[in-house]
């Protein structure tokens, strides 16, 4: 065979596309752009035919919202995908389907970018307090633990057994949080003699949403719940983590969750579990918090999440940029 021969002429147009078909991996068909020019063009043009196939299979498939489900089981109480401004008017089963695989692209994408965020913003109710206001949960939003007006803190209740627990919950910026460590900093009373440290003996944490979300984001409501209104029902806790024991020292006490947790509903609660100091005014035994933080990755704007009802199911926005 001649340097100028072409080998699709020679081979003929059928034969080549049958070579084609025995190919095991896609990216041969660029390989043998090499062979001549003629292979070149019509193997490009399987090539795109191919990716083409491979695309149509993905999207029927929902291949990334397998990808998405394996990777944060949490996502499968996403009822159903919405697209904002979504200007294409296309309704059907494939138009369902494609709108499913851009949304899952998309927030595969987020739930993949690594996030050091402080993701707290407002603290919601406490399952008691010993003076209220001025030892409110309110206080351990800042990590200060005094301002002008004084120490800066929560303390609990007393008890007269050390086995009692208490519980903190707050607001996270995002309904749609990706969660990697919580922070706690447990007080120290810098006024008491000894300067004890009020810290519970471990700790354990919950996250997930809020039954009833307009009775916390009412504008006119207080900027956070008296504990008298506080009761359990109020809140799904649709994950919890292991406990963690916690030190009785004044610093900022670390805790990385075994994995990254999706949190659907932007909902947190501290349960602080058992008691270790006695205040020597009372005899009574306390936990008194000087800050507590959240760390990951809000994905607001571009995620927002609508419960349905009070069974966990909800509605996936997608607001693309």
């Amino acid at each position: 065979m001649g340097e100028s021969m072409d080998i699709l002429k020679w081979l003929g147009q059928d034969m080549s596309v049958k070579i084609f078909t025995c190919l095991d991996d896609p990216f041969d068909l660029l390989r043998t752009s090499a062979i001549s020019r003629s292979w070149r063009e019509l193997g490009e043009l399987a090539f795109v035919n191919y990716a083409i196939y491979l695309f149509h299979q993905l999207i029927g498939n929902g291949l990334c919202k397998k990808l998405c489900l394996r990777k944060f089981p949490e996502a499968a109480c996403f009822a159903r995908v919405v697209v904002a401004k979504d200007i294409r008017e296309v309704s059907g089963e494939w138009a369902s389907l494609e709108r499913e695989h851009r949304v899952y692209a998309s927030l595969g994408r987020n739930l993949m970018t690594s996030g050091r965020e402080s993701c707290i913003t407002d603290a919601v109710c406490a399952s008691s307090t010993d003076r209220y206001p001025d030892e409110s949960i309110k206080n351990t939003l800042e990590p200060s633990d005094r301002t002008f007006l004084g120490p800066s803190y929560w303390s609990s209740n007393g008890a007269t057994h050390p086995s009692g627990s208490e519980t903190l919950i707050y607001k996270l910026a995002s309904q749609l949080c990706l969660i990697t460590e919580l922070q706690v900093h447990p007080y120290e009373a810098y006024f008491h003699e000894d300067c004890p440290t009020y810290s519970p003996k471990a700790v354990r944490f919950h996250l997930g949403y809020s039954k009833d979300p307009l009775e916390i984001d009412d504008e006119e409501a207080d900027e956070f719940m008296d504990p008298k209104e506080y009761h359990e029902e109020m809140f799904v806790w649709s994950y919890s983590s292991p406990e963690f024991a916690m030190a009785q020292e004044n610093l900022l006490q670390k805790f990385k969750l075994p994995k990254p947790i999706l949190c659907i509903g932007g909902m947190l609660k501290v349960e602080l579990l058992g008691r270790l100091q006695i205040a020597e005014l009372d005899g009574l035994y306390y936990i008194c918090i000087n800050h507590v933080q959240a760390i990951g990755l809000p994905l607001s704007p571009v995620f927002d999440v609508e419960m349905i009802g009070d069974r966990g199911k909800c509605t996936l926005k997608y607001n693309p940029v």
